[in-house]
């Protein structure tokens, strides 16, 4: 099943209304996860984030001399393109147009930056970073404008500043081999997207509420489909990141690990939070074992040209997504059936390994496809999970729009009214509902 044929197509079409299945589904579930508003919010927290993943790994890419720099450099630009007819819908051509000359050129402008850094050219650097400050400028001008205030300059600068500064933050500590710095920096600026998005959602929906029907994004309900898919999103980006530098063996390799067990910590306190301390630790074991160190052991193998070390670690990772279906099916006393579990993560664990076979065959251009299937993927459980939670909970959601706060950089996403990553503990007590619409519209979107 190739999920870029029918994912990307799509983006631009569900910024503004989402798909048949998903409108039904929020007919018949006022969860609130699922509403036109938050729709759009979801679909920028993918797009805006992706959009800083692909601008980290592009950089380092390009300064390592790695092979795949221009495959992703390739899909950075692809990123931006998808936004492009969104922004036509909403503002029309010449608004896109505008939107693609400056959003485009400052994807340009990071390569300049990196290339004088390379080159140890402090001139060129200076130019390309003040070309870097004119781009979040201009680009908060244009949002004021488009959304005719709604949105000011001087907020849009204001988060546009801290995120510039995140990147370029991350890159030099990379480049310094202050890894932990670095990386620190990328977790950070990879939530920091998600606060962007529910600004400039909210500010298109009170634009446009027609388009919307009424709905708002930034609400207790749309505070959790985001954190959500921070916190998933983030294991995908960080699990392809690390197979890639253990394959190359890159010196921060033990770092990005370390952002991966952050990752995991975050995760394990949600479930410990409902499931006491034992159930943190059984999820730890069967996260760790064979999921986290089987990859590694995949790319070992890989390495070493050893298919019979790779089919085991293959046959490790099948047997983690039966014992994390088990172990939900079992915590969740049956909620959520273990056949259904298993067949998300055996999708999600697919398109992890297809990213890192195509990186390892030389085949950057798919590695990077797969790359982008599998990161949009992380937002459609991320939607499904968290409607699965407001549903078997409404009474914890009932709170009307929250107005985000400007910037807010700290980990987890918007926090708006308390409401943070915390809330995923909820989300195997009643994951069942969620997890049934999502295959519903994975289902229909196959057949699309």
């Amino acid at each position: 099943m190739n999920l870029k044929k029918v994912l990307i197509p799509a983006l631009s079409v569900s910024l503004l209304t989402p798909t048949f299945m998903q409108t039904v589904h929020a007919e018949e579930n006022m969860s609130g996860v699922m509403t036109p508003a938050v729709e759009l919010r979801g679909t920028l927290d993918h797009l805006l984030s992706e959009h800083f993943a692909l601008a980290v790994l592009s950089m380092q890419k390009q300064y390592d001399g790695d092979e795949s720099a221009e495959a992703a450099q390739a899909a950075l630009e692809q990123n931006a393109a998808d936004m492009k007819p969104a922004i036509a819908t909403l503002y029309g051509d010449e608004g896109a147009e505008e939107f693609d000359r400056i959003f485009s050129a400052h994807n340009d402008y990071t390569v300049d930056y990196v290339q004088a850094v390379k080159d140890e050219d402090m001139a060129a650097q200076e130019e390309a970073s003040a070309m870097l400050d004119a781009f979040y400028v201009e680009f908060g001008e244009f949002l004021e404008g488009a959304t005719e205030g709604e949105l000011p300059s001087d907020a849009a600068i204001e988060v546009l500043d801290i995120h510039e500064q995140q990147v370029e933050d991350a890159f030099t500590a990379y480049v310094e081999g202050d890894y932990e710095t670095a990386y620190m920096t990328y977790r950070e600026g990879l939530s920091h997207m998600f606060d962007i998005s529910a600004a400039l959602s909210g500010a298109i929906v009170e634009q446009n509420p027609e388009m919307f029907d009424g709905t708002v994004p930034n609400t207790e309900a749309g505070n959790l489909r985001s954190d959500a898919s921070n916190l998933v999103a983030e294991h995908f980006a960080l699990a392809t990141l690390s197979m890639s530098k253990e394959f190359k063996e890159r010196e921060d390799l033990d770092f990005v690990s370390w952002a991966e067990d952050e990752n995991t910590a975050d995760l394990k306190a949600t479930i410990a939070s409902v499931y006491g301390e034992e159930g943190g630790e059984q999820f730890e074991q069967i996260w760790q074992g064979n999921h986290i160190l089987a990859q590694s052991e995949y790319v070992v193998a890989a390495k070493n040209n050893d298919d019979a070390a790779k089919e085991e670690a293959e046959n490790k990772l099948s047997m983690f997504a039966d014992e994390f279906g088990m172990f939900l099916d079992t915590a969740t006393e049956g909620i959520l059936p273990a056949a259904d579990a298993t067949e998300l993560v055996n999708v999600h664990e697919s398109q992890v390994l297809g990213t890192f076979d195509y990186y390892a065959a030389g085949d950057y251009t798919s590695s990077f496809d797969t790359f982008r299937e599998g990161y949009a993927f992380t937002f459609d459980i991320g939607a499904g999970l968290a409607d699965a939670i407001v549903t078997q909970h409404p009474d914890m959601f009932e709170g009307g729009e929250m107005v985000p706060e400007m910037p807010q950089t700290g980990m987890g996403g918007a926090t708006a009214n308390g409401i943070s990553l915390q809330w995923m503990a909820w989300i195997f007590a009643g994951a069942t509902a969620g997890l049934v619409g999502y295959f519903g519209v994975r289902r229909y979107r196959t057949r699309a």
